[in-house]
């Protein structure tokens, strides 16, 4: 299975170079679908410093340390990047249910165009309103061992530099458990790692151009209402548009977007580890909307 799966991933992630533009919004530009991300991108000084203030000003106001918010910010139209503690890998919750979404398409070739009605619904239910029952039914389907290969073969995580997106127990239930290697997490993320996963949705190169677009009809289920909780919350009666995952247990509070809206089009993922996360993931949300949206007068492109 490695090695079939290595070699039709390679393909489609050369296929998404070229034939991922079909599905994605006409502001995105060449660059954008040769953009890569990986442990030696550099980010963007200005967008950094700025994101480092938001950052500094609300664990002050919330009473947070470094050690207890991770977040990155990858502006798509410019390409500017910026992440803080991107590498440090963190109890995820829900936010790895992506991974079984990713999962279902890579082993499921035929899931691309002959996706049943009562399928899509249950995988947009997974994701928008993050039922432990539905991944855990999709797991069993497709085997904890399998979802990894396939997180390995697009290099979702990575033991030298941290860690990334692991899945190593069916949610909510008890049984087969492995940890992460760097953790011992049973369900982990890092903030990198989280933003490769939505750029390359966005790019169409998970899976295939086609897979992609179904992946992003599915975050986006019109039918299905968001969970109204921090991104959510905070963004609300702005006019975005958010193909999103959260996370929560106890004291960890997560959330992760592409947002698109006037002007923006965007990927934030902020990983928090204090009880007051939600409200830092609030006013996250809010501050890097408010620096990102274009001015009242600026020429919108």
């Amino acid at each position: 299975m490695m090695t079939k799966l290595r070699t039709l991933t390679a393909g489609v992630l050369l296929a998404g170079v070229f034939a991922g533009c079909a599905t994605l919004p006409s502001s995105m530009t060449p660059s954008f679908h040769r953009y890569a991300l990986d442990y030696s991108t550099p980010t963007d000084a200005g967008l950094q410093a700025k994101l480092e203030a938001i950052d500094a000003d609300l664990r002050h106001r919330f009473g947070m340390t470094p050690e207890q918010t991770a977040v990155g910010l990858l502006d798509l139209r410019t390409l500017r990047l910026a992440m803080l503690r991107p590498d440090r890998v963190e109890y995820a919750a829900s936010l790895p249910k992506i991974a079984i979404l990713l999962a279902w398409f890579q082993l499921r070739p035929d899931a691309t165009t002959n996706l049943s009605a009562a399928t899509r619904h249950e995988l947009g239910l997974m994701i928008k309103q993050s039922s432990n029952e539905l991944a855990a039914k999709y797991s069993r389907e497709l085997g904890l061992t399998a979802i990894r290969e396939v997180l390995d073969q697009y290099r979702f995580y990575d033991p030298r530099h941290g860690g990334g997106i692991w899945l190593g127990k069916h949610y909510g239930q008890g049984g087969e458990r492995v940890g992460d290697p760097v953790g011992d997490h049973s369900h982990a993320a890092t903030v990198r790692q989280v933003l490769r996963f939505y750029l390359l949705l966005e790019q169409g190169r998970l899976v295939s151009p086609a897979a992609s677009q179904v992946m992003r009809e599915i975050f986006a289920s019109p039918d299905i209402p968001h969970l109204n909780d921090r991104f959510v919350r905070a963004l609300a009666g702005r006019g975005l548009e958010l193909r999103r995952k959260s996370g929560w247990w106890q004291d960890w509070f997560h959330d992760s977007a592409v947002i698109t809206g006037p002007g923006r089009h965007y990927v934030l993922v902020a990983l928090t580890h204090h009880p007051a996360g939600d409200a830092y993931l609030e006013a996250l949300a809010l501050a890097v909307d408010d620096l990102l949206a274009p001015a009242p007068d600026a020429p919108r492109r």
